[in-house]
């Protein structure tokens, strides 16, 4: 066997698949980051959602009971004593 042989046999570790310890943490920070922006995201779009879904139910409800045609109500201001 001659050298040139021998040193294709030996498999040449790859530099790129080392751990970089620098790397990972700044992954695990921004992993951190937009995890937790995300999450009020979508906390926002469930409320808003909400908000939606509550008010086209009013709409429905005074659209089939006839009181469309009617202003919304204003409250009333409580007294100051």
């Amino acid at each position: 066997m001659t050298d040139l042989q021998h040193t294709r046999d030996i498999p040449m570790k790859n530099p790129w698949l080392k751990k970089n310890p620098l790397m990972s943490m700044w992954m695990s920070g921004a992993n951190a980051m937009l995890g937790s922006a995300r999450s009020r995201t979508m906390a926002e779009v469930q409320r808003q959602s909400a908000a939606m879904m509550a008010e086209g139910t009013r709409q429905m409800f005074r659209f089939w009971t006839g009181d469309l045609s009617s202003t919304p109500t204003r409250k009333r201001k409580k007294k100051s004593r």
